[in-house]
């Protein structure tokens, strides 16, 4: 796999509207895009920091990755997105090196990009996400 860049860090969070606030008023940030992702069971906010982005979570019910990852381990840095010329590729690489992975397919993602997580596990503890930058149709 051959990432492009850092596509963003994604933030669990429990007041979305909270959070937006904090980061474009407090921090500077521009709020990019708001979006509910039902089958992810998450309200999302992509904020940006010149060409940097974060991407705040709260989940849409405690039954839910974003509501059970807050209910264990609290707000906080949730996953970091890499972003890839190609999602499925970046699987099969991903795979072939012996990568654990949460997702076998390319699901949708914030702005309608495709997007894939590899387990934890994997990578040091950290939940990873690989991301292109095509959106899905």
């Amino acid at each position: 796999m051959q990432p492009v860049g850092i596509h963003h860090v994604g933030i669990a969070v429990v007041d979305l509207d909270d959070a937006i606030a904090t980061y474009t008023l407090l921090l500077g940030g521009n709020l990019e895009h708001r979006e509910v992702l039902s089958e992810q069971g998450v309200d999302a906010a992509s904020i940006v920091f010149g060409t940097s982005r974060i991407e705040l979570l709260a989940p849409t019910g405690e039954d839910t990755p974003v509501g059970r990852f807050l209910a264990k381990r609290g707000p906080g840095m949730h996953h970091i997105a890499y972003e890839v010329p190609d999602v499925s590729s970046a699987l099969t690489d991903l795979a072939s090196a012996g990568a654990e992975l949460i997702d076998t397919v390319p699901r949708r993602g914030l702005f309608g990009l495709q997007v894939a997580f590899v387990h934890p596990d994997a990578v040091h503890g950290v939940l990873t996400e690989v991301v292109a930058v095509a959106r899905v149709t």
